[in-house]
């Protein structure tokens, strides 16, 4: 039935989704008998806290993880605080309707959301489940005409992964809290994807780089063509580079191993310097000829168009945006109508985007560029169980970048997804790929052989629209030509110039997001839907730090993939997880069941007829377990043999340790010996943002010999007490020692004296009087004549100032704190209070033009810390960027990560009583007592009904949660499994 129809019917028809954007965009499609409302995500899940779990659950063994693991891990759930008002809201709306529409998105979580929905809402009316994957008229008015049941076996899948999270989380958790540092968390994916990074660092710890030399020519031909005429894109000459002597390979980078030898001495000559440079000495003067050319046709196909991860590479790549950043903007395009659904494991398109596409070729490239037969791409993901396109435009007919009216993150990355599309539709490229092999005899005899490769595309075909990025900044790109001469074998050669070149092998490269979701995908780790959120997980616990688009592991990671390694072996084994990831599958497909499969996975015994015996299915990969799944209650009970020490111990040299402790990783070493010759330990704080590999013998005894603990600078001549220097967590500061007896607790307690050091201060050269002077702060400067208000002059947060009662001024050098006079304070309050701006300061650093906004980035100094900033956006830098060392693309990634957030949404102020304008004040005063009655009666009866209820404060509160969470609604809401 159609929207039109059934208004005439007089009907009132729900229609949820999940979030409010997606609903403003859906309502315009629909007719006035509709109601589109947004549930905002989730509205129910397991217990957050063990303060969500019910009173009459609270105390049973199994409450605090949320699921009944005696009763066939029967989940609990629970209406999110944050949701209450809108699940009242909903079903308000709900009972003056004639039919519910569950429309929410087309995947396991949006299944599972509507589930809840139905489950929560408790429908008297008929419920329909509308689907589609793309918000455009057509297809939401197909949607309404053809709805369909709930799929079950979605629901299901969806929550036996949100159990088994569960159980993994909140189980495994609290031994890192209990062995490494409190407040850690654990995951299935997250742990995982955690070790990754930390094994590529201890491949980069244990590199050892070697050195090669080889040689490079510049070669032209001699001949009686040389220097002929020839096409316009001709070139006379060409480098090669030497591959062999006397018939024996050139060693590359490639012939070295991590340790930095040779796998295999005997095949490849090593050139060192001095080899090198004599054989380039011996080649001068030699006469050169062509010894091959090998031509052979060149092809390259269309790319298939967009998945979610393959979305989220491109976009780090060419973009410089993260994955959160990327699903962010996607989700926006999504809920407006511009691209169809973004979490898709499909690469297929629809008859529809096909003839779409191909359209557009032909109109914006012409009938050369569009081949014979519509293409068609297999998909590559194992078990994808997304029901959707891949990502491409919306509509049957797409909108050029140009025409959509987007502007900056949006229309690059809308643009980015078109030219994909568009591309892939589109003939293949062509031409030629030349080897020319150069050889001639050194001085010495010995017969050296240069090679040199070429390329020439003779149609570019889907190369016009789109070209792929590359992971490596030094790897060509498909499109990229590189012509030579035209030559024949046993053509005479001159050498114009020849050049010794020396190497270095480099250590493996770290992860980025885009590589370590290829890396994840590669491995069949989680689903790709979820890594964007696993990624933002390890970086908001800390477990990874970024240096440029660079992922380093903390030592703290270290630590935790230590403990796990060691004591959950098989809770982080990639095999393992893959295979659990297939049983997940197996499940959803119904090939087996979901409780007897998590009862092996929690206790650890096998349950006949649950489809997961070791002889079939996944079991069968780890015969020599017997079985991949593991008792995971057993394994979390036993923590006797978890030494903490150890798991957060690393050796860096024969005599110095790295210890993780609760407050951060530290060196120990030996100390000098004291007065009694025994020598002692010393320790010392290690940066957190210092990358593991660069963790050196050299540097560690480098932080070790630096001065630590208490710089004693002398005595208070005033107090008598000590003062020392210090180096604490937030800064080197100075303090008084106070006598041991004084109190430090309780009403007669006594603190001691405390002052930062000024930025031009430092540890090892501040003195006692500097020391006397920062302490005697704040400084009475003198009093205000005509207020008689005594003005201070103080060090704070954000530097210098005076202050006057409330009045503050800022002061320009920390110096001027005491050296202000009194009229030159009173001089700076006559002036009026600055409410602008200040004068600009000049940029600390310039990183050069966003590839976005096409502005330029700087970095600046602002009241809350250095930023980068296009002139448009501001982004803070993070606690692991260094003004020094951010990279442009760090910066650009920080932008665009502030961009994808969208502006930020001012909190409402709550009309605690909503006061009426004060339009009529006679009118005001004559209800004021009416008013105040009522107001009486009313909180007596609030009370009466809800003894518990306490707080307008709790209320104001949930209204601010739930205020964030409308803002984040579309991404941030799904719970899936983060991991």
């Amino acid at each position: 039935m159609s929207p039109t129809s059934e208004t005439a019917n007089g009907g009132r028809r729900l229609v949820i989704v999940e979030s409010p954007a997606k609903a403003k965009t859906i309502k315009g499609y629909l007719g006035p008998g509709y109601v589109v409302e947004a549930s905002v995500g989730h509205i129910r899940d397991l217990p957050g806290s063990a303060a969500e779990v019910p009173a009459k659950y609270k105390g049973r063994p199994w409450a605090r993880l949320g699921v009944n693991v005696d009763e066939d891990f029967e989940p609990l759930y629970v209406v999110n605080s944050d949701k209450k008002d809108q699940v009242k809201k909903l079903k308000e709306l709900l009972a003056e309707s004639d039919e519910l529409y569950l429309a929410t998105d087309e995947d396991r979580e949006g299944e599972a959301i509507a589930w809840h929905l139905r489950e929560v809402l408790k429908p008297k009316v008929p419920v329909r489940r509308m689907v589609f994957h793309e918000i455009t008229r057509d297809a939401i008015r197909e949607a309404v005409a053809n709805p369909r049941e709930l799929n079950q076996r979605l629901v299901d899948a969806q929550e036996t992964r949100r159990i088994l999270d569960r159980l993994y989380g909140f189980e495994v958790s609290p031994v890192l809290w209990k062995k490494v540092m409190p407040r850690l968390s654990a995951g299935r994916v997250q742990s995982v994807a955690t070790r990754l990074v930390v094994e590529r660092e201890r491949e980069r710890i244990a590199f050892r780089s070697a050195e090669y030399w080889d040689l490079t020519g510049t070669f032209a031909a001699t001949g009686p063509t040389a220097g002929a005429a020839g096409d316009p894109g001709e070139v006379e000459a060409f480098t090669a580079r030497l591959v062999s002597v006397d018939g024996r390979r050139v060693a590359q980078g490639r012939d070295f191993g991590p340790d930095g030898a040779l796998r295999d001495p005997g095949r490849v000559t090593h050139l060192d310097e001095a080899n090198a440079r004599a054989l380039a000495a011996g080649l001068a003067g030699t006469d050169f000829a062509v010894r091959a050319v090998e031509s052979k046709p060149y092809r390259r196909s269309p790319y298939a168009p967009f998945r979610t991860t393959t979305l989220q590479q491109e976009a780090s790549r060419k973009l410089g945006m993260g994955a959160k950043a990327t699903m962010q903007v996607a989700q926006r395009l999504y809920e407006n109508g511009f691209i169809t659904y973004m979490r898709t494991d499909s690469i297929t398109l629809s008859d529809t985007a096909v003839a779409a596409a191909r359209t557009q070729v032909a109109q914006l490239y012409g009938a050369d560029y569009l081949p014979e037969r519509p293409r068609s791409y297999a998909g590559k993901v194992k078990n994808a169980q997304e029901a959707h396109e891949a990502i491409r435009p919306s509509g049957d007919r797409f909108r050029t970048p140009a025409e959509t009216g987007l502007t900056g993150e949006q229309f690059r990355l809308y643009e980015l997804i078109w030219k994909r599309t568009v591309a892939s539709q589109m003939k293949d490229a062509v031409g030629q790929s030349v080897t020319v092999r150069v050889g001639g005899r050194a001085a010495d005899g010995r017969e050296c052989e240069f090679t040199a490769s070429g390329k020439v595309i003779t149609f570019h075909g889907f190369l016009k629209a789109y070209v792929e990025g590359a992971d490596d900044p030094e790897a060509e790109l498909d499109d990229r030509e590189r012509r030579l001469p035209r030559v024949a074998e046993g053509d005479p050669l001159a050498a114009r110039e020849m050049s010794a070149d020396g190497h270095a092998t480099k250590p493996p490269a770290r992860y980025t997001e885009a590589t370590l979701i290829k890396e994840l995908e590669e491995r069949e780790i989680g689903r790709p839907s979820t890594y964007a959120s696993i990624i933002s997980t390890i970086l908001d616990r800390r477990y990874v730090f970024k240096k440029g688009t660079a992922l380093v592991p903390s030592f703290l990671s270290f630590a935790v993939v230590n403990l796990l390694e060691q004591h959950f072996g098989r809770l982080v084994d990639y095999d393992f997880t893959a295979r659990m990831e297939d049983d997940l599958d197996r499940i959803a497909a119904g090939e087996a069941e979901s409780v007897p499969w998590l009862h092996r996975f929690y206790f650890g015994e096998s349950t006949p007829g649950d489809g997961t015996d070791a002889a079939e299915g996944a079991g069968a990969a780890a015969a020599a377990d017997g079985d991949h799944l593991g008792g995971l209650k057993e394994l979390v009970t036993d923590l006797g043999a978890i030494d903490a020490r150890e798991v957060s111990s690393f050796r860096v040299d024969d005599d110095i340790v790295l210890r993780v402790g609760r407050y951060g990783p530290y060196l120990e070493g030996p100390a000098e010996p004291g007065a009694d010759g025994e020598a002692g330990t010393r320790r010392a704080d290690v940066p957190e943002e210092l990358p593991p590999d660069e963790l050196t013998p050299e540097l560690a005894r480098e932080l070790l010999a630096k001065p630590t603990g208490d710089h004693e600078l002398g005595t208070d001549p005033e107090t008598g007490r000590p003062i020392v220097a210090r180096d604490g967590r937030y800064g080197p500061y100075v303090t008084e020692v106070l006598p041991e007896d004084t109190p430090k607790t309780g009403k007669n307690a006594v603190k001691p004296r405390t002052a930062s050091l000024f930025r031009s201060m430092a540890l090892d050269t501040v003195t006692l009087e500097d020391a006397l002077r920062l302490l005697s702060l704040p400084r009475v400067v003198g009093t205000d004549p005509e207020s008689g208000a005594e003005i201070t002059a103080q060090n704070g947060r954000y530097g210098p100032y005076l202050k006057k009662g409330t009045d503050s001024r800022s002061l320009s050098s920390e110096d001027q704190l005491f050296t202000i006079t009194l009229e030159e304070a009173l001089a700076i309050y006559a002036q009026p209070k600055q409410r602008g701006r200040a004068a600009a300061k000049p940029p600390l650093k310039e990183l050069g033009t966003d590839p976005v906004t096409e502005r330029p980035v700087v970095v600046k100094d602002g009241r809350f810390g250095p930023y980068v900033t296009d002139g448009e956006t501001n982004a803070t830098l993070r606690r692991d960027d260094d003004v020094e060392t951010i990279t442009p693309e760090r910066g650009y990634e920080l932008l665009a990560e502030k961009r994808a957030k969208g502006p930020a949404k001012k909190t409402a102020k709550k009309a605690a009583a909503k006061k009426a304008p004060a339009k009529k004040t006679a009118a005001k005063k004559a209800t004021t007592k009416k008013t105040a009655a009522k107001k009486t009666a009313t909180a007596k009866t609030a009370a009466k009904k809800t003894p518990a209820k306490k707080a307008p404060a709790k209320t104001a509160a949930k209204k601010a949660t739930t205020e964030r969470t409308t803002a984040g609604a579309g991404a941030s809401s799904r719970s899936g499994d983060t991991g």
